[in-house]
């Protein structure tokens, strides 16, 4: 072998090696779970962990294994903020599985990366920017900008509502259940801003009876339909108004908006409810003040809370659909409730305005909003239709409830919401399966279940010629 054939072997190994190197670069890359994948196995392995701990004998009150189903459910009820559930918290649960529950509804409130965020926090961990593209997605931020300092105040801001909450229904609890009424009021306080339909009020020894002992009490009504709606009005919308000092011209349009549908969405459905329920049994032997104090509640609880202070199954068709088609639309985007969310709604209508009258911007208070977002917005909703109609007609061909609670149901569990007729503890067990599934989709938004199952990260390099069809 000559001189010049041994300079010329590094020269002809070195471009297969970087081939080879960059080939395991890219499989790795395609390989990288992307980050609604990762939110999607953050909360499945959360439910998992939290249905484990349920099934234990250590966390029921008599001290027996709890069955997969029902600790499956109760676990994605919690961890997915809804309030479905086949038994009742108190009477089932012992103090231990109360905390299980208590916690999983924080950590689905919050979000479980907030949760590890937190742990960074303590250890004094700096957080990459990937975990920040992950915080952007669960948190509902805008950019990753800012991220960081938003998930500080998620923290702050959630425990202080949350304290204050507790200690004003501290003052009815305490007053009727003693001592013990401490913990009842913290965890009512959680389960409301977590807008979790959960409650201990078992307590009393009638089961899955909500709140409707207090249908007339001032303080339990007006501090759970707050913390309700302080929950579901989402992180950045309350940043937001911090930022500039509650002064209303200078909030982002998101803000406005939020603001203005949230205020329609209950002044609105209070005066119908009032209007549906006026000669019903609901409102029958009521002072003028308890009847609007059950029509607010009514009105506010669909927004994913799922507490109710009378009885659901009670209400007429009237006030159940005007229920369903609010628990349908849920709260806002970045909070604790579900639904496709009221930003989506009011994206949806302004588009069909415009399209209308022949626009091609979709224009809301002197602002044009891209295109993309009326797609999105158009999917969200048919998706979820589609959820809803398909886990109906297969519910309604394993059971034999009526129609209207089986919707009210499906709804219900994939808006994360928690009001029921009274037919989940008599689902079969393909039944609650379904129902689990409807709220895990609704927790994680099915846009993002979507996401995490379909994604393709290689892209198309080739654009295809477009054609035209018509529609209408």
């Amino acid at each position: 072998m000559t001189q010049s054939d041994t300079a010329q072997d590094p020269i002809v190994a070195e471009p297969a090696s970087t081939d080879s190197a960059r080939d395991i670069r890219k499989k790795r890359k395609l390989h990288k779970p992307s980050t609604a994948q990762i939110l999607v196995l953050g909360y499945l392995g959360v439910i998992l962990l939290g249905t484990f701990l349920l099934c234990l004998p250590i966390s029921s009150r008599e001290g027996v294994w709890t069955g997969f189903l029902d600790a499956l459910l109760t676990a994605t009820s919690a961890t997915c903020v809804t309030g479905l559930i086949t038994l009742d918290t108190y009477i089932h649960w012992n103090t231990f599985g109360i905390i299980v529950i208590i916690l999983l509804i924080q950590v689905g409130g919050l979000g479980f990366m907030t949760f590890i965020t937190l742990f960074s926090f303590a250890l004094g961990r700096r957080i990459g920017l990937f975990e920040r593209s992950l915080l952007v997605q669960s948190a509902g931020a805008f950019n990753k900008g800012g991220i960081v300092r938003l998930i500080k105040r998620i923290l702050i801001f959630t425990f202080s509502v949350e304290a204050v909450g507790a200690a004003l229904l501290c003052i009815p609890f305490c007053r009727d259940f003693g001592g013990v009424g401490v913990g009842m009021a913290l965890f009512h306080s959680v389960a409301a801003f977590c807008n979790a339909g959960f409650d201990i009020m078992g307590i009393a020894g009638t089961p899955f009876a909500s709140l409707t002992a207090y249908s007339g009490d001032t303080i339990v009504n007006l501090t759970i339909c707050g913390l309700i709606l302080m929950g579901g009005m989402g992180y950045v919308v309350w940043s937001d108004i911090w930022d500039k000092r509650f002064r209303y011209k200078h909030f982002r349009l998101h803000t406005r908006i939020v603001l203005w549908a949230t205020l329609i969405l209950v002044a609105l459905p209070t005066l119908l409810i009032f209007v549906f329920e006026h000669n019903t049994p609901i409102l029958e032997g009521k002072n003028g003040w308890e009847r609007f104090l059950i029509c607010l509640f009514q009105a506010v609880t669909p927004r994913t809370a799922g507490f109710n202070t009378v009885s659901v199954a009670g209400l007429s068709d009237s006030t159940k659909l005007l229920t369903m088609i609010l628990m349908f639309i849920g709260g806002n985007s970045g909070s604790t409730a579900g639904g496709i969310k009221v930003t989506t709604l009011v994206v949806i209508i302004f588009a069909l305005y415009s399209s209308m009258r022949n626009q091609k911007d979709i224009v809301i208070s002197k602002r044009s909003l891209d295109l993309s977002l009326a797609k999105q917005a158009m999917s969200l909703l048919t998706i979820y239709l589609a959820l809803v109609l398909s886990a109906t007609m297969i519910i309604c061909a394993l059971e034999s409830f009526p129609l209207t609670d089986v919707v009210f149901e499906c709804i219900s569990a994939l808006g994360t919401v928690g009001l029921t007729t009274g037919i989940t503890p008599f689902l079969s067990g393909g039944s609650k399966f379904i129902i689990t599934l409807l709220m895990f989709s609704g927790r994680l938004g099915v846009m993002t279940l979507a996401t995490a199952m379909m994604e393709s990260k290689v892209k198309p390099l080739t654009k295809r010629p477009s054609e035209k069809i018509l529609i209408g």
